[in-house]
């Protein structure tokens, strides 16, 4: 059965249950975006999936993971292997934040060297989940110069999860045709409503980012809660019915990830 919901963005493997969280998922009719955050756990994410048609695994790389020194070069390059040839690419990016000053050369060395391997191994239908925090006018540089941004048969749907980039930069990425994944985080504060409000809705997608925190208890039942209400607040910022907008989103996430 095709999903009738879908999160476009949480992390089943920082759930502290994540088996049982992919099984209830599939007899509530959920689909979701499994996110990656460390290359060397995606071959255990693929697994968990491989008899779940409702679960989508990405290969990513967190910032975080790189600028606090739990991966490094060689996650940088299990990444960049692992991800030439596969569809799902996410959770990847750049954060330009405080706390984690000093690392910018080697999340953008990290970054550039994905998209240069993104770019070497075209696939049809790739899809890129973006985390881009303080950095999104240097993560949207990136996609530019390599290309990413450029309308073909074979360009990435490229998504930014949870955007918090300026006015300019929202606008940017929106004219060059992202995706944007919104959750109900986002649309607790002002800024993010207001980008929720001039995402087009043919370019918006839901997602929950769960879980909030690294093995923190989560379950199915609390995602599909979470999407219900963001799908809501969309509703009331687009002025529209909330079923009119909960079809048009999943058709989104029909048409990116390609079930039935």
């Amino acid at each position: 059965m095709a999903p009738q919901l879908f999160d476009a963005h949480c992390h089943l493997d920082l759930m502290a249950h994540p088996d049982a969280v992919a099984d209830e998922a599939t007899a509530l009719g959920m689909g979701l975006f499994d996110c990656g955050v460390d290359p060397r756990d995606f071959a255990r994410a693929k697994k968990r999936a491989c008899n779940r048609s409702n679960i989508f695994v990405g290969i990513g790389l967190h910032p975080w993971w790189l600028a606090d020194g739990r991966c490094g070069t060689a996650e940088i390059n299990l990444l960049c292997e692992v991800a030439a040839q596969e569809r799902l690419i996410g959770e990847v990016g750049l954060d330009f934040s405080a706390r984690f000053a000093g690392s910018e050369p080697l999340q953008i060395q990290a970054f550039d060297r994905l998209c240069d391997a993104l770019v070497q191994h075209p696939l049809a239908g790739r899809v890129i989940s973006i985390h881009a925090v303080r950095s999104a006018g240097t993560v949207l540089d990136a996609l530019e110069s390599f290309g990413l941004l450029t309308l073909s048969p074979n360009s990435p749907a490229i998504i930014f999860h949870w955007f918090s980039g300026t006015s300019n930069e929202f606008v940017r990425a929106r004219n060059a045709g992202c995706y944007f994944s919104v959750n109900e985080r986002m649309l607790a504060t002002k800024r993010g409503r207001e980008y929720a409000r001039q995402i087009p809705l043919d370019r918006l997608l839901l997602e929950t980012d769960a879980p909030a925190e690294p093995q923190a208890d989560a379950s199915a039942r609390q995602l599909i809660t979470s999407l219900k209400s963001a799908s809501l607040h969309i509703a009331e910022l687009k002025n529209c019915v909330v079923e009119s907008a909960e079809s048009i989103v999943l058709e989104n996430s029909r048409f990116i990830f390609d079930f039935r």
